[in-house]
């Protein structure tokens, strides 16, 4: 069978056949850096493309126009065909000096189905992205460490085979292999080898996932507390674990800089344990949402869930980054979840309160009670306002109360030194106060779980009152 390509797959020197609706990504090796991109933008009626162009900004990529075109969304192409064909013209015809000099990539301000990504690249002859792609090659630029990389290609994949699929079905319409026919396309053998791929990531990631739940339930044995953060991508997530934590993560002002999970122990609480991890957007798709699965389990399954909400963003963007939060993440973990999934507590976290003005903080706190979430705390990574208050707060959504620890000196020659129980003390919770007396007791103000009081009771009887 003589191999055919349709005219959306375009020749490259570094990629021999690309498929443009894919992002770059599907016959060869992905472009991770996308600095100094020029791109168009396609809108159907009036949609704010603001969250669009600021992904495309993080990437490096310029939007030098933004082309709108009202009435209902054409099934087959988005825009009309006829406003297609204008915009491959003039792309045809830039001179030097012209506004679109340098395009390269047109950006869909939608989740565009296959049948459109096809279209619209049959008719324009550019690489096409909508709002799902641009969101990969955003996620792909970022990934870091191998469980990001897993689940990015896994997602990528993903997206990438809905795409070829579209291909192979209206290349080889109306030219059938009958039962037992011979031969295949090269748009087929190539989903084949998509699907061995992803087989082969789906057990990597599996085997992590496995190894994640293995380490929370030896983390849970051990008497450890975990908290997660979750929110809107840039909340301040990291920032907020970095000052909490005091460990070096990264934290850059933009979208999405923070892929996988990132654990680390609360300053002065051994016990605790934070967990930074992906940020979240509007109308994620559930492929690719699954796809960070194993990371968002992380924080989900908590023992307690920080909600990150950006104090300095407009009360109209707040309640709906909350909804998308509440409905992208916890509600659809609870429906994925068996029955006996039980949702951990909340606690909503107002942070870049430093940017804010009081009175504008008192209707945000206001309008986030109206939608019957959690009274919010209010904090400053870059200032530290907040951050001990918030500290007490989450000692007390996981401990209950601090409690007083009386420490006897030893009757006999035999028993333990003071010093020994008291480092155990120390070991299991947080202390607060230690007061020495002059026999040799100890007297301290000390956080401790349940579990852990038990413990640290039947180990040494009668030498510890726990009031």
């Amino acid at each position: 069978m003589r191999l055919t390509f349709p005219p959306c797959m375009a020749r490259s020197a570094g990629n021999p056949f690309v498929v443009a609706g894919s992002g770059g990504v599907v016959l060869g090796e992905a472009r991770t850096n996308h600095e100094g991109r020029r791109a168009l933008m396609l809108l159907r009626g009036q949609e704010d493309t603001r969250e669009l162009e600021a992904l495309a900004t993080t990437m490096g990529i310029t939007i030098v126009e933004t082309i709108s075109q009202a009435g209902t969304v054409d099934p087959r192409t988005y825009l009309g065909r006829g406003r297609l064909q204008d915009v491959a013209e003039e792309l045809a015809s830039v001179v030097k000096g012209h506004p679109w000099e340098g395009v390269d990539l047109v950006i869909v301000h939608t989740n565009a189905t296959p049948r459109q990504l096809v279209g619209i690249s049959d008719a324009v002859g550019a690489e096409i992205w909508d709002r799902v792609r641009l969101l990969l090659a955003l996620f792909t630029s970022h990934a870091s460490s191998v469980e990001a990389r897993t689940q990015v290609r896994i997602a990528q994949l993903q997206s990438d085979r809905t795409v070829l699929r579209e291909l192979a079905n209206q290349q080889t319409t109306g030219e059938r292999a009958g039962y037992g026919g011979g031969g295949v396309t090269a748009l087929q053998s190539v989903l084949a080898n998509i699907n061995r791929e992803l087989t082969n990531l789906r057990r990597r990631q599996k085997r992590h996932a496995n190894a994640q739940r293995e380490h929370r339930r030896q983390r849970a044995r051990s008497g450890a507390l975990t908290v997660g953060f979750v929110g809107y991508t840039n909340a301040g997530k990291s920032s907020l674990f970095k000052r909490l934590s005091g460990k070096e993560v990264l934290v850059e002002d933009q979208l999405f800089s923070t892929l996988e999970t990132t654990v680390g122990r609360m300053e002065k609480s051994p016990r605790i344990l934070l967990a930074d991890t992906i940020g979240f957007i509007d109308n994620i798709p559930n492929a690719t949402l699954t796809a960070f699965k194993a990371t968002i389990a992380e924080a989900i399954n908590a023992d307690l869930t920080m909600v990150l909400v950006d104090a300095s963003d407009p009360l109209l963007e707040i309640r709906r980054k909350l909804e998308t939060t509440r409905r992208e993440v916890l509600e659809r973990q609870q429906e994925e979840e068996d029955e006996a999934f039980e949702a951990p507590p909340l606690q909503l976290v107002l942070t870049k309160t430093d940017l804010v003005e009081p009175t504008v903080l008192e209707r945000v706190v206001e309008e986030i009670q109206a939608m019957n979430f959690p009274s919010p705390v209010t904090v400053s990574s870059h200032t530290g306002q907040g951050i001990e208050a918030l500290q007490t707060l989450i000692r007390q959504r996981l401990f209950g109360r601090a409690v007083e620890v009386i420490v006897s000196p030893p009757a006999l020659p035999e028993e333990d030194a003071t010093e020994r129980v008291v480092a155990a003390v120390y070991e299991a919770g947080m202390v607060e106060d230690d007061e020495r007396g002059e026999d040799g007791s100890a007297r301290m103000l000390v956080w401790l779980a349940t579990a852990a009081q038990a413990q640290l009771k039947h180990r040494w009887q009668h030498r510890i009152e726990i009031k």
